[in-house]
């Protein structure tokens, strides 16, 4: 791990320069509604960018946090949770929602006390991340920390120390609050909680 580090107007640089923050009338995997979509996809299409980022992001994660595996909720979260767990050499597993229950298969376990970094990509409200968080609890694991991309600037609270790469304040609403549905602009849904299956 001897990279330059990464500053914060370097990390929103990558953002950029990705096309990865996008405008427009969006429908947010939480639900709300917002102008802004940060599409984390085009910053993950580019692997050694990924790596950097994720290595950037463990350096931030306080030194005496003891790490045993790296769990992500899927899908946005698969990515950058892989390069988080290869930055810090530690095996990573990944949470599927299953009628609408996040849950751990495709024989993922998580050891009796394992000390477990949850990482995700986009944290808008923070509720896959509390749910992935239960779902370690549930199976016996430690939180110990959580990293993200991007904060959307929610302020979550996750029961453990949180520890965003950027935080990058965008607005969102509810559906009923959104002026963007009232002047009839059509909304997009990319979040990839309700792909068509």
């Amino acid at each position: 791990m001897n990279e330059t580090r990464m500053n914060d107007d370097e990390i929103l640089a990558a953002f950029k320069n990705t096309d990865a923050i996008r405008k427009g009338h969006f429908k947010l995997t939480s639900g709300r509604h917002s102008d802004t979509y940060i599409q984390c996809a085009r910053v993950l299409e580019h692997p050694n960018l990924t790596m950097k980022l994720a290595t950037e992001a463990t350096r931030r994660i306080s030194s005496r946090i003891d790490i045993d595996l790296v769990a992500s909720p899927a899908v946005g979260g698969i990515l950058f949770g892989f390069a988080v767990a290869a930055a810090i050499d530690k095996p990573f597993i990944f949470s599927e929602r299953v009628d609408g229950k996040m849950t751990f298969r495709r024989s993922f376990e998580v050891a009796q006390g394992a000390n477990v970094l949850i990482a995700e990509d986009v944290v808008t409200t923070g509720g896959s991340v509390v749910d992935v968080c239960e779902l370690v609890r549930a199976n016996g694991g430690n939180v110990v920390a959580i990293v993200s991309l991007i904060d959307r600037g929610a302020e979550p609270t996750f029961g453990a120390p949180y520890y965003p790469l950027l935080k990058l304040q965008t607005p969102s609403w509810e559906e009923a609050e959104c002026d963007l549905c009232k002047q009839g602009i059509e909304i997009y849904s990319p979040g990839s909680r309700r792909i068509n299956k």
